[in-house]
Formats: C-alpha cells, sequence, structure tokens
C-alpha cells in the first residue's frame, strides 16, 4: 500500500486557512476601533440632519460678525493661565465666557473653561498641552454669538475670529 503524503506538509495548504484566518481577525479588529472611536463630526456643534444634509445653526456666528467681534487667545504655561483678549468689538466685560479647545482627533481630549473678567479680559488657570493643535471656540455663556480660531502645535497665542466673513472681505 501507498502512503499518501499528509496535506499539511504542503506549505501552500496553510496558506489557504492562514491567509483567510487573519484577514477575519483584522477585520474584527477594526470594527472593535471604529465603534469605540466615538463619533466621527470634527466639529462638536449640535446640528440637524434632513435629506441627507446637515444643518448647523449660524446664527451665533451672524451675531460676532455683525459686532465684529474678535479677540486673542493666550496661553502662560508657566503660570497655568489661559487668558483671552479683546481685539474689536463690543464685549460685555462682567460676563463669563465658555472657551472649548477640541482636540483634532481625540473628542476625550477636548477642554472646556469657564473664563472669568479681568481688568483687561477674562482668564482661568489651566494647564494646556501645546504638543499638538487644538480648534479653538469662544463663546459667551448663554450662547448668543461666538468666535473661532485654531492653536497651532507649539504656539501660545491665537486669533479667534467669526466663523462669518464679511461680504466685502470675501469678494
Amino acid at each position: 500500500m501507498t502512503e499518501h503524503p499528509s496535506p499539511w506538509r504542503n506549505p501552500v495548504m496553510w496558506l489557504v486557512f492562514v491567509l483567510p484566518g487573519i484577514a477575519i481577525v483584522a477585520g474584527v479588529g477594526l470594527v472593535i476601533v471604529a465603534s469605540r472611536s466615538g463619533g466621527s463630526d470634527a466639529i462638536p456643534d449640535q446640528v440637524r440632519r434632513t435629506a441627507q444634509v446637515q444643518v448647523a445653526d449660524l446664527a451665533p456666528d451672524a451675531v460676532a460678525q455683525r459686532e465684529k467681534l474678535s479677540a486673542v487667545m493666550r496661553i502662560d504655561a508657566e503660570r497655568d493661565l489661559v487668558e483671552v483678549l479683546p481685539v474689536s468689538g463690543r464685549f460685555m466685560r462682567d460676563e463669563t465666557l465658555r472657551l472649548t479647545l477640541a482636540h483634532p482627533a481625540r473628542a476625550d481630549e477636548d477642554r472646556e473653561l469657564l473664563l472669568q473678567p479681568t481688568e483687561t479680559g477674562w482668564r482661568a488657570e489651566a494647564a494646556i498641552d501645546t504638543g499638538h493643535d487644538w480648534n479653538l471656540r469662544l463663546a459667551a455663556a448663554d450662547g448668543r454669538w461666538r468666535l473661532q480660531g485654531r492653536l497651532a502645535r507649539g504656539e501660545l497665542a491665537a486669533h479667534l475670529h467669526p466663523a462669518l466673513q464679511d461680504d466685502a472681505a470675501g469678494r
């Protein structure tokens, strides 16, 4: 009688089973990572979705544009302070402001600070990691206006401005 060699001694037979097995394990891993990462929106605004179109409320941006509001946000890393200084427009100098620092990729690292009025602007105690970029949003406590900006990696200050452009500047 002739003995048939075992099919497991053939390397091609291993590939037939191992490659699909690796693909299945990798696919399950990707599904787990994707489901744990949270929302995929880079902008944390509340939006309304209608017929596959996202609609965000731009009224606070329009108020900031009409009032010609702008400010500078600066970080004092030595004293762990964040300051906002008004540049233009009429700010209510006695109100608390809300500064949101949104991580561009990981929502779990987002920060929200309540800034208290000072003689020159607004301030909060906070240590900010400048090792990556931040998307910035400054708003009145009641949300009636908002400014936006971007703090680049390694920088200690950023300009905050309305999201909407003036018609004359946009042309």
